[in-house]
């Protein structure tokens, strides 16, 4: 049938594996899928999460009705940080239920990608208290209230102790989530938080120096800003279909197509599905002789061994007939010389230069 002015002369259908799924670049029904696991959390991840939630929670009540009584927005700063991460981890708890949760209906890889909203919702909470503790801190630059050094210093020990436990339970979960990664980088975050807030009370109490409590405020702000602006940053990248870290798209597609029988590699997109889970679809044309079911094969297995891709979505099809013969390996291939699918979605990689 003509695609793009030239003819298919064979389309191949693989399927492998239960489950399949569909080809974003809108190639439905061909390709072959290699067997791979969407597993994304397991019953020892929320037991370790859940212990690490309750112990925050608890803190949290003890260190608000310090922070008062002491006059401390240090201590208040880093209870509303280890509130954030409390929420995160909630989030991450709900995340990992929802996401394993089988795929049906529309949503075709179930709701794996809430993982991701609950990682972009968490970085946008940190971002909104950074700033109205940024704004409370400064304005105590210029007025500083009276502070209780000695409540401070204390208060703050006991906070690294808690999130030393706390940063100890949240290890041992399965940190290759970027749910459970985020929280466990803001109870890291809030450890180095205690440890500012511990030296600004002893500063407090050794010289009167009440402004330490504020530029302390203002160290937890900066750490509060770059957790979230870097939880944005990578959930946004997966959201808008980024290629993960580490694989360039181009390179694949040169090595692709450096292919033996393969002529032409397009559509090619790289994509995560949810944190750890990297999927791959492309539409490969074959010279006219050539085997697909071989090409697809040895595709996939490059794909598997260098790469470490292992769900692969492959339209393998024969090259047209109709176009230009060039010569590679000292024998002569026919090549179309116009594009096979109509519309294209991103660059073209060639086994041999094509003039146009």
């Amino acid at each position: 049938m003509p695609i793009g002015g030239s003819t298919v002369t064979s389309a191949h259908t693989h399927r492998h594996g239960p489950e399949g799924h569909g080809d974003p670049g809108g190639h439905d029904g061909h390709g072959g899928h290699s067997g791979h696991s969407h597993g994304v959390s397991a019953d020892a991840d929320r037991r370790w999460l859940t212990a690490a939630l309750l112990l925050i929670v608890g803190f949290i009540a003890v260190e608000s009705i310090i922070a008062f009584v002491a006059g401390s927005l240090a201590l208040l700063s880093d209870a509303i940080h280890m509130l954030t991460d409390a929420l995160s981890i909630v989030l991450a708890l709900v995340a990992m239920r929802l996401s394993a949760r089988p795929a049906r209906g529309r949503y075709t890889f179930g709701l794996k990608r809430v993982e991701i909203l609950s990682a972009q919702a968490n970085g946008l909470t940190l971002l909104l208290a950074a700033v109205w503790l940024g704004y409370e801190a400064i304005q105590r630059l210029f007025d500083p209230p009276e502070v209780s050094g000695w409540m401070v210093l204390v208060t703050a020990l006991a906070g690294v102790a808690v999130n030393l436990v706390a940063t100890w339970c949240m290890s041992k979960a399965n940190r290759s989530s970027l749910n459970i990664e985020g929280a466990y980088q803001h109870i890291l975050n809030d450890l180095f938080a205690f440890i500012g807030t511990a030296i600004a009370g002893a500063i407090v109490l050794l010289t009167g120096f009440a402004r330490a409590d504020a530029i302390a405020t203002l160290l937890v702000v900066a750490l509060m800003i770059k957790a979230g602006v870097d939880l944005l940053r990578e959930s946004g990248h997966i959201l808008l279909e980024g290629a993960p870290a580490g694989l360039d798209p181009d390179a694949i597609g040169r090595r692709l197509a450096e292919a033996p029988q393969v002529t032409e590699v397009h559509d090619l997109h790289i994509w995560t599905i949810t944190s750890g889970q990297t999927a791959l679809s492309a539409h490969v044309l074959v010279e006219a002789d050539g085997d697909c079911h071989i090409v697809r094969d040895d595709l996939e297995r490059v794909l598997a061994e260098e790469y470490a891709i292992t769900h692969t979505t492959l339209q393998v099809d024969h090259h047209a007939e109709d176009g230009l013969a060039v010569s590679a390996g000292g024998v002569l291939h026919t090549v179309s010389s116009t594009p096979h699918c109509a519309e294209l979605h991103g660059r073209t990689h060639r086994s041999v230069p094509h003039n146009h």
